[in-house]
């Protein structure tokens, strides 16, 4: 089960946070451990280079995409690793290359979007790329 996937710059301030299971009064723990064990080990690593830590019985993955720092944490059945391969895939396929802050920013809607289809109710779902894309398409806001 993906307790949480959770989005942050290199200055650590969140830009998406999902979190499934996981009480409200736990969430800023999970913040601030997320956001500080990014700062810690996140420097200077290639995009997409996994590292992987394991913190109250739950396991975590995190990287670098471009700007962004992800963080999957999970337990119980290995979720984190395969869904953070689907994540990265499909952020880059909404922004069409590594983003950078403004750019993930800009891309946030379909972003979410694509977060929903992957991961549902800390389930794994969807992790078929051509799937996620017809899921989430969106026509772009002149069109209308």
């Amino acid at each position: 089960m993906l307790l949480a996937v959770l989005f942050s710059n290199s200055e650590g301030n969140i830009l998406v946070e999902r979190f499934n299971g996981v009480p409200a009064e736990e969430r800023l723990h999970w913040r601030s451990f997320l956001v500080k064990l990014g700062a810690e080990n996140l420097r200077g690593i290639k995009n997409e280079e996994l590292l992987v830590a394991c913190h109250k019985s739950v396991y975590i993955v995190y990287t670098v995409l471009g700007d962004v720092n992800i963080y999957v944490v999970g337990k119980d059945a290995y979720d984190e690793l395969a869904s953070i391969f689907v994540i990265t895939s499909a952020i880059k396929d909404v922004c069409g290359k590594p983003p950078t802050e403004r750019l993930f920013l800009d891309k946030y809607g379909k972003i979410c979007l694509c977060l929903d289809e992957i991961v549902w109710t800390g389930l794994l779902e969807n992790i078929d790329k051509d799937r996620i894309k017809r899921l989430v398409r969106l026509k772009p806001l002149t069109e209308f």
